[in-house]
């Protein structure tokens, strides 16, 4: 069976697929879109984040697997009708320690708290007149979007004495780690009553542009807001208003506007100067890229090929085959 790959980085990681895998697979490293596209046309299965409307026929396709949760680049009315689309996640281990750490942060404050003491400044300390640092014990994390992400966040979240709201699209699948649960129709009463927000859902066509200018306003002002999902979820405009403004206390952004393209390093990742703003903490997209992550991701990968092989039932699928191959 024959196997193509795409991309430079997913080709660097050969070393975590091949001892996985039970058959032997042909396996194609395609380190662009020419040489993926030259692979199709007898593959069997294909790794890649991308799938475009116009792709050259692949009739053997049985599985397309992605190497990531999101579906931003793959049109599945373009996909071959005998293939299965699947995805993979593993990413809510890393951002939910990521989302404690940056909460964490905006409470104690241990870069500024270290640049002063390193400048043998004692400003800060309760021996020169200093302020206690905050404590995320007793605060509410409310969560839009309780999936894996919401999940595994609030599951740490509990662990450092929060109380824990989430607003989503199925308010019934409840579990331990949740203190209340709520229907979409109620995220107003969630944006009132939290300390921090996480932003934890997909990007659709309901949820781009949800958190809006009415959005902060019904938010408190000390409030900060976290975005680990996508940037477009939450107002380009509106954020950025309602942090120069101090409309709430600040934002955690690691999801953007604009990224980089065509090999680029440099990019503003926003149309708007946040990078001034000193109540903004950015990161570029990292929240999920946890050392973990990649071995994790690609014994899934392992693990479908494995069962596409044997004739078992695919994991994490996205879309079912459409037509017998």
């Amino acid at each position: 069976m024959k196997l193509a790959v795409s991309g430079g980085m997913v080709g660097d990681y050969e070393e975590l697929l091949r001892p996985a895998l039970r058959m032997p697979w042909c396996i194609r490293f395609c380190p662009d879109r020419a040489a993926l596209l030259a692979e199709l046309g007898d593959a069997d299965a294909v790794v890649t984040m991308s799938w475009a409307a116009g792709m050259p026929p692949a009739p053997h396709l049985r599985l397309l697997q992605l190497p990531g949760a999101g579906l931003d680049a793959v049109d599945l009315a373009a996909v071959p009708p005998t293939a299965t689309v699947c995805n993979v996640y593993e990413h809510e281990i890393g951002i939910g320690e990521y989302v404690l750490a940056t909460m964490l942060e905006k409470e104690i404050g241990l870069a500024r708290l270290q640049a002063e003491i390193r400048a043998d400044d004692w400003r800060s300390s309760l021996f020169c007149g200093g302020t206690p640092h905050g404590e995320l014990f007793g605060k509410t994390l409310g969560i839009v979007g309780y999936g894996r992400i919401g999940r595994e966040t609030a599951k740490r979240a509990k662990a450092f004495g929060l109380k824990v709201v989430a607003a989503t699209r199925s308010p019934e699948k409840r579990d331990e780690q949740v203190d209340e649960i709520v229907g979409m129709a109620q995220l107003p009463q969630v944006l009132a009553r939290a300390d921090y927000l996480l932003i934890a859902c997909p990007l659709s066509a309901e949820t781009r542009g949800l958190i809006d200018r009415a959005a902060f306003a019904a938010m408190r002002r000390s409030a900060v807001l976290i975005n680990v999902a996508r940037g477009p979820v939450v107002d380009e405009d509106a954020l950025y208003e309602a942090c120069r403004d101090r409309l709430i206390a600040g934002a955690v952004i690691d999801v953007w506007y604009n990224y980089p393209k065509g090999g680029a390093r440099i990019e503003p990742p926003s149309k708007h100067p946040l990078k001034h703003l000193d109540n903004v903490l950015m990161t570029p997209h990292v929240s999920g890229v946890s050392g973990g992550l990649l071995r994790r991701r690609w014994s899934l990968i392992a693990n479908n090929l494995n069962r596409l092989a044997a004739g078992q039932p695919l994991l994490n699928v996205v879309r079912a085959p459409l037509s017998a191959p």
